[in-house]
C-alpha cells in the first residue's frame, strides 16, 4: 500500500494477544498435503472468478432508488406488534444523532442492501454489525473475551452486508466522536484491509485453530483494552446495585418506568413457566447449575435502540450461598429484518433458537446459559444479563483509537465469516490489493450521507407531529 494509508498502524504496530493463531500448521499442511492444497487453490480461484460477476470496485456503489420506500414506513412496518408505549423512547434515541438513527434502522439498511448486487458468497452474518455491537464478556471459566455480541438480526446471507454496515458505522460513530471525514475514511480502509488479511490467515488455519481463535487481552490504552477493564467491574453485585432496591427482607427490582418496571401476576407466572421450558434448551451439564438458583423477582427492562419496543425481561435468581446471584435476560425475538430477503433456514421453529444458533456459530465462546423459550405464543432468547459485559464508548472513537478499533473489528468479522463460510473463496474474491478497501470507503461515506438524510426526515416527522419521540430517556 502507498505511504500514508492506514496500514501504517497495521498489526505489527498494534500489540495484542491472540489465542490459537499460528501459521505453522498451515505451512505443514501445504508441505505434506498436496491434494488438499490443490483443492484450496481451486477454491480461492473460484472466489477470484466471482470478480467477473461483481468487481471489487463495484462494491462502492450506493444510490437510492427512485422507488425506495419511505424509511419511516419501513420502520413502522417492522415495529407492528411491539409495545407502543416504548416506541417513543426508541424514536427519541434515534433522533439524538445520525449514528443513533443508524442503530435503530437496521431494517431500512437491510432493504437497501438487498437491492444491491452481491458476489453470491453466503456466510452467517451478524445482520446488525456496527461499532457498538462488539464488546467484552466473560467466558465460562471467568476470563474475559472480546467478540461480536449482538445476533438479533442474524441470518445466513451475503458477507458484504455485514462489512458494509460495519464500515458505515465507523463513519457515523467517528463523526459523532469529532473525527474528521478523512480519519473516518482511513479507519474504513483499515477495516477492509484487516478483514482481507485476516481472511487469508484464517483460510490457512486448521479448523480446530479457527474454532479456538479469540481475543482476550489488549493494552489498556486501546478501545478494546478499555472495554475489557470496564467488563471486569460489571459483576452481578454491580447489576444488583443498578437495578434493585431493598424490600422487606427481600430484594426487588426498582420501579423506573418506562425503562424498568417490576412484573407480577399472570405475566410473572407465564415468564417463570417459560424458564422451565428454557432449561431443556441448555446443555445438560448446565442443568445442575440452573437448578441451584430460584427466581425471586422479575421486571420489564427496555434495552438498546433497535430492540426497543420488544418484550424484554430480567429475572433475578438467588442461590443458596450468601451473595450468590444470577441475572437472566428473557428477550423477545421477532424474525430478522433480513428474513424477507434471504432463503429461510431449515429446522428453525423458534426465533430465539435462530439467534442462539447464530451466536454459537459466530462467537468463539458463548454464554453457557444461552437458550430459548416460548411464552404466550412469542419466541424468546434467554441468556445471562451483564455478566462482565461492556461495549466501546463511541465518544472515545477518535484519532488513533478509531483506527485501532477498525483493525480489531475487521479481524473479528473475518473470523466469524471464516467459521461459517469458505474463507478460501472469500479471500480469493477480496484479494491482496486495496481495491476492496477503497470501494468500502466510498460506500460507507455515501451511505452515511443517506443516513444523515434519513435522520433529518425523522426529525422533521417529529417536529410535524407524525412521530412521537421521548428524548433524553
Amino acid at each position: 500500500m502507498a505511504s500514508g494509508r492506514p496500514s501504517q498502524i497495521a498489526r505489527s504496530q498494534i500489540p495484542w494477544r491472540e489465542e490459537g493463531c499460528s501459521r505453522c500448521e498451515a505451512v505443514r499442511r501445504r508441505q505434506s498435503g498436496a491434494g488438499r492444497f490443490e483443492a484450496f487453490v481451486e477454491r480461492r480461484s473460484a472466489g477470484r472468478a466471482l470478480r467477473r460477476r461483481l468487481s471489487r470496485s463495484e462494491q462502492a456503489f450506493w444510490r437510492a432508488s427512485p422507488r425506495r420506500p419511505d424509511p419511516l414506513e419501513t420502520l413502522r412496518a417492522i415495529q407492528r406488534g411491539r409495545l407502543e408505549e416504548i416506541l417513543p423512547v426508541k424514536y427519541g434515541r434515534m433522533a439524538a444523532s445520525p449514528f443513533g438513527y443508524f442503530r435503530g434502522a437496521a431494517c431500512v439498511m437491510a432493504a437497501d442492501l438487498a437491492g444491491l448486487p452481491t458476489t453470491g458468497i453466503h456466510v452467517q452474518i451478524c445482520g446488525d454489525a456496527h461499532v457498538s455491537n462488539l464488546g467484552a464478556y466473560a467466558a465460562p471459566d471467568g476470563h474475559l473475551v472480546f467478540d461480536i455480541n449482538d445476533f438479533d438480526e442474524s441470518v445466513h446471507g451475503p458477507w458484504e452486508w455485514d462489512l458494509k454496515r460495519l464500515a458505515t458505522s465507523f463513519v457515523l460513530a467517528g463523526r459523532e466522536a469529532g473525527e474528521p471525514d478523512r480519519g473516518c475514511g482511513e479507519a474504513v480502509e483499515l477495516l477492509g484491509e484487516s478483514y482481507r488479511q485476516s481472511l487469508e490467515e484464517f483460510a490457512e488455519m486448521s479448523a480446530l485453530q479457527l474454532f479456538r481463535y479469540q481475543i482476550r487481552s489488549m493494552p489498556g490504552g486501546t478501545p478494546v483494552g478499555a472495554a475489557l477493564r470496564k467488563a471486569e467491574r460489571e459483576t452481578p453485585q454491580r447489576t444488583l446495585q443498578k437495578l434493585t432496591v431493598a424490600g422487606r427482607g427481600t430484594l426487588r427490582f426498582a420501579n423506573r418506568p418506562p425503562l424498568l418496571t417490576p412484573v407480577s401476576g399472570e405475566l410473572h407466572r407465564q415468564l417463570l413457566g417459560g424458564l422451565v421450558r428454557y432449561r431443556e434448551t441448555v446443555s445438560e451439564d448446565r442443568h445442575p447449575v440452573l437448578a441451584a438458583y430460584r427466581p425471586v423477582a422479575v421486571a420489564f427492562k427496555a434495552v438498546g435502540v433497535g430492540s426497543l419496543g420488544t418484550r424484554d425481561y430480567v429475572v433475578l435468581c438467588e442461590g443458596s450461598a450468601p451473595n450468590d446471584l444470577l441475572f437472566l435476560q428473557v428477550k423477545e425475538e421477532p424474525p430478522s429484518c433480513y428474513a424477507p430477503f434471504v432463503r429461510s433456514s431449515t429446522g428453525i421453529i423458534n426465533q430465539g433458537q435462530r439467534v442462539a444458533r447464530a451466536q454459537h456459530r459466530m462467537q468463539t465462546i458463548s454464554d453457557p446459559f444461552l437458550g430459548w423459550t416460548t411464552i404466550s405464543g412469542r419466541d424468546y432468547l434467554v441468556r445471562q444479563l451483564a455478566d462482565h459485559k461492556a461495549a466501546i464508548a463511541t465518544e472515545d472513537l477518535a484519532g488513533r483509537a478509531l483506527r485501532e478499533y477498525a483493525y480489531v473489528c475487521g479481524r473479528l468479522l473475518a473470523k466469524a465469516h471464516a467459521r461459517t463460510g469458505d474463507p478460501a473463496v472469500l479471500t480469493g474474491y477480496c484479494g491482496a490489493s486495496d481495491k476492496l478497501d477503497a470501494a468500502l470507503r466510498k460506500f460507507a461515506v455515501a451511505y452515511a450521507e443517506q443516513t444523515n438524510a434519513d435522520h433529518a426526515s425523522l426529525l422533521r416527522a417529529i417536529r410535524g407531529g407524525r412521530v412521537r419521540a421521548r428524548k433524553g430517556v
